[in-house]
């Protein structure tokens, strides 16, 4: 059991790039009912906004302290919807087409003995036939709540295939030929890293192997046990998930074309990419396979190449994110300023969410104008004078702005502020919807909300992930 002392975390002493993931880390180890105490020299409320965005209603908020010098927050883990215990899914709140794939998805995660719990507005019985027809009675199914309003079923994977010894079998001549490949792949993302399944067949199952790599990469490993002439047993096994480092930010900073899958999943790789893809998913509860396997179709596509930031030197990386990303907020901010206020004077009556997308407009593009023109005065010039010295075999030149920490620090704290406000705008605006009324002025300033959004997300991640960190890599080489 762990201590109260272990319970409690001074982000003060971390480095910036390192605070998101060791916190992250920290209350996913949580079981329902333990609390983690955060210290900090600031408030963290944008934290506060990433919890309920990522766990929703399962971690608790509480003030223990509040400034003006030292802020201490309690979140404690609780379990969903007042059922303790219970992996549960409302399915009234997911959109139609996504349905389907998510229940699949939940259920093929359970391991025997497993339960997941669907709550409904009207009875699952279709699902049910779905999981019979695929899986035969490889999943009990009880009912918990039978209506009138509102129907719960708790699906429970049968602990069937797994031997004395612990193997995991699966003796594929035993199931009908529409039953084959479901089954077989459900079996393997039932697995966790590590564990094997072993498939017994009456022939060769190496068409099997190239579907296998053709979905899903390489994700595991293919070991014959047996080879005919009448029997053949291949042991597949999961490779461990997340033994790469390597986090959301990261990723897009060498790749930039895999923004834009971590954002179809509702990944934030921006001011909160410091989880990897593994802890992402499981905070998220998405099928950590499916989303690799789309970041494979994306290397695949030799149609359009990435720019390879983290080949360039900083001093260039700060001349770049200048000329492109500086110079695009300079050129747009002032307009984007002039076109929601005159958006909202126009249409606010009938429209009221724009009196607050005004307010952010101008808020946000104020707070960004401030801190470029910081970054450019302070922290882009000691980037260069440490990139000369380093040259030149000179010492670590002195930083007139103080602590390269302290303005890290800062900097990504500004970021995660920026992050907020563009969330909030997100959804005020209905994710850049105009209306069916929208006047020509109206649909371009969602139309440029919309760019400032994306360009604002490879410009903080390529500071926060990859600029920062190389920064400090290179002050600690002196």
């Amino acid at each position: 059991m762990e201590t109260t002392t272990e319970r409690i975390l001074d982000v003060t002493k971390l480095a910036p790039m390192e605070k998101h993931s060791t916190i992250f880390n920290r209350i996913a180890q949580l079981q329902e009912g333990d609390s983690l105490t955060i210290h900090n020299d600031h408030d963290p409320a944008p934290l506060r906004y990433q919890l309920a965005h990522t766990y929703q209603d399962t971690i608790a908020w509480e003030y223990l302290e509040n400034g003006p010098q030292w802020w201490k927050v309690k979140l404690t883990r609780r379990a969903p919807r007042n059922e303790k215990g219970r992996n549960i899914l409302d399915v009234t709140r997911l959109a139609p087409h996504e349905k389907h794939s998510t229940i699949f998805a939940r259920i093929a995660q359970l391991q025997g003995g497993e339960s997941l719990t669907i709550h409904n507005d009207h009875d699952p019985v279709p699902l049910r036939y779905h999981l019979e027809a695929e899986h035969g009675d490889a999943y009990g199914w009880e009912y918990l709540e039978q209506g009138p309003e509102w129907w719960k079923v708790q699906i429970t994977r049968r602990i069937t295939g797994v031997g004395a010894d612990g193997s995991n079998d699966l003796d594929v001549t035993k199931l009908a030929p529409r039953e084959k490949h479901s089954t077989i792949f459900s079996r393997y993302h039932a697995l966790k890293g590590g564990e094997s399944l072993t498939i017994h067949n009456d022939h060769d199952p190496k068409p099997l192997y190239y579907q296998m790599q053709g979905e899903m990469g390489n994700v595991f490993t293919w070991e014959y046990l047996e080879e005919g002439p009448q029997w053949w047993r291949v042991r597949i096994t999961k490779r461990p998930a997340g033994n790469s480092t390597e986090t959301l930010g990261e990723t897009v900073a060498r790749d930039m074309r895999k923004a834009e899958v971590f954002k179809r999943n509702g990944l934030d790789f921006c001011c909160h990419g410091d989880m990897t893809l593994n802890e992402a998913c499981a905070a998220r509860g998405i099928d950590v396979v499916r989303v690799e396997q789309e970041l494979r179709e994306v290397e695949k596509d030799q149609g359009r190449s990435a720019l390879p930031y983290h080949e360039w030197g900083i001093d260039f990386l700060a001349d770049f994110i200048v000329n492109t990303h500086h110079r695009l907020l300079r050129k747009n901010l002032p307009d984007l300023k002039t076109y929601a206020a005159k958006v909202e004077s126009v249409h606010g009556a009938r429209h009221p969410e724009l009196h607050r997308v005004n307010d952010l407009v101008q808020a946000l593009a104020d707070e960004l104008l401030a801190h470029v023109e910081d970054e450019e005065r302070t922290l882009f010039p000691y980037i260069k004078q440490l990139v000369a010295a380093k040259d030149a075999g000179k010492p670590l030149p002195t930083a007139t702005m103080g602590s390269l920490h302290d303005k890290l620090d800062k900097l990504v704290l500004e970021h995660t502020e920026v992050g907020g406000m563009i969330d909030e705008l997100h959804g005020a605006t209905g994710g850049y919807a105009p209306p069916a009324d929208a006047c020509a002025s109206y649909t371009l300033l969602y139309r440029k909300l919309q760019e400032l959004e994306d360009d604002t997300h490879i410009h903080i991640t390529l500071e926060n992930h990859l600029l920062f960190r190389k920064a400090t890599e290179l002050e600690q080489s002196f």
